[in-house]
């Protein structure tokens, strides 16, 4: 049968402005999620929460239906409205972000945090579909890279503005400001991002395909279980370190941020970006390419992260740690870039809502709560040292990530749709 009209990525215009409001979305994503590592301290002082309680909020409250509903709200996306979705999404977890700063006790903070989970599961695989459209296959690892700035940048931003919120006013105050920016940019993305129609036929396999799709590539698995690997390491020192810096340190709310922030900002933006651009280059000669390449920062992170959190110096801790800021994301670019090859264009909503349901429930449900249940176990051997070396121990899922992105090279290579 006749295929459906479909844009060609080439002759698209206004994808830089799409892209730019994307990555505005995405950086209030990671903000809203960073804002509460920074305030780990006023928040557990106030609600009188232990550190395994507060790794459940900042871990699995969040994870719980955040990494269930990304599925479902990914084919909705696929189904109906890409951008839509995405602008409900961001007003949903926006409001449920302000709501997090009434909160008065551990399971009002709890069934908070669930709502911003709610909310997020609908912003990043829609986000990850519209770009693909945009842009072509030569520029997609590049522009996905630009999207994932959003997380060094919102880690960042979420981290300074909490730190001097709070500062000014209370933990309070810095959540509610967050809730209502959110607000006030949805209608906004509405307005400027427009879905493309997809390059589909009456004959084409239906978007609940995908899974069965996924489910026989074996690249998917070991990609999706690496990047789950990173992001149990990368969401549980999210939440924690600033604490690990002010106890190893000495430093005050502003002066953690301020250390935190540039940490994030300066490596992780020329980790994402990097991570974009060489997979472009390097991948266009060989697939393999787009595991290999968070493969190898994977390896490089684990050592270097060790030693900078090991050290007493804060001077040679953020030389050391600058460069593992960058490597531990570079990934986001070349993995994502990838799941999308894995389906046919109709399907890539669906397929990224796939990927960041394992990646979700095994690096967010469990790393912010297993750095801080060490930290507790710990406690008894190495004092104030505990959440240090339950940080350190965790750096091992890091190597794992490598050598499992390794054995991804070359079903990858089989696995490739152009």
């Amino acid at each position: 049968m006749t295929p459906a009209r479909f844009v060609d990525p080439v002759a698209v215009p206004r994808r830089g402005l799409v892209l730019a409001m994307l990555l505005l979305v995405y950086t209030f994503d990671f903000l809203d999620r960073q804002i509460l590592g920074i305030l780990a301290g006023p928040i557990k002082a106030d609600l009188r929460l232990s550190n395994t309680e507060f790794g459940a909020i900042g871990g699995l409250a969040f994870a719980l239906l955040y990494a269930v509903l990304g599925v479902p709200l990914a084919y909705l996306a696929d189904r109906t409205s890409r951008s839509g979705v995405i602008a409900a999404s961001l007003a949903v977890w926006s409001a449920f972000t302000g709501l997090c700063g009434i909160a008065t006790g551990y399971w009002q903070l709890f069934l908070f945090r669930l709502g911003v989970g709610v909310g997020e599961a609908g912003g990043v695989a829609p986000s990850y579909a519209i770009i693909s459209d945009y842009f072509p296959p030569e520029r997609r690892a590049r522009a996905l890279a630009i999207y994932s700035l959003g997380i060094p940048v919102g880690l960042a931003s979420g981290t300074l503005l909490g730190a001097y919120i709070a500062a000014l006013v209370n933990w309070r105050a810095a959540f509610i400001v967050m809730g209502i920016a959110g607000l006030i940019v949805a209608p906004v993305l509405r307005l400027v991002v427009r879905d493309l129609p997809h390059a589909r036929s009456t004959e084409a396999a239906p978007t609940s395909a995908a899974f069965g799709i996924l489910a026989r590539k074996p690249a998917f698995w070991m990609m999706a279980l690496a990047a789950s690997f990173s992001s149990l390491c990368g969401y549980g020192l999210a939440l924690w370190t600033p604490s690990v810096f002010m106890s190893n340190f000495g430093f005050d709310l502003v002066g953690t941020g301020q250390f935190t922030a540039s940490l994030l900002l300066i490596g992780g933006t020329a980790g994402v970006f990097a991570g974009g651009w060489l997979a472009d280059r390097l991948g266009s000669a060989d697939r393999a390419w787009y595991a290999r390449l968070p493969a190898i920062a994977w390896l490089i992170t684990a050592p270097l992260f060790a030693a900078g959190l090991l050290t007493p110096n804060p001077t040679l801790a953020w030389l050391l740690l600058l460069i593992p800021n960058g490597l531990n994301i570079l990934w986001l670019g070349p993995v994502t870039t990838a799941v999308q090859h894995m389906v046919p264009q109709h399907m890539r909503a669906t397929a990224s809502g796939s990927f960041l349901l394992i990646n979700n429930l095994i690096g967010l449900g469990l790393g912010p709560l297993l750095m801080g249940y060490l930290s507790e176990v710990l406690k008894a051997s190495h004092g104030a040292e505990a959440l240090r070396y339950g940080a350190v121990f965790c750096l091992g899922f890091y190597v794992l990530a490598g050598i499992l992105a390794l054995f991804a090279m070359r079903p990858l290579r089989r696995g490739w749709i152009a």
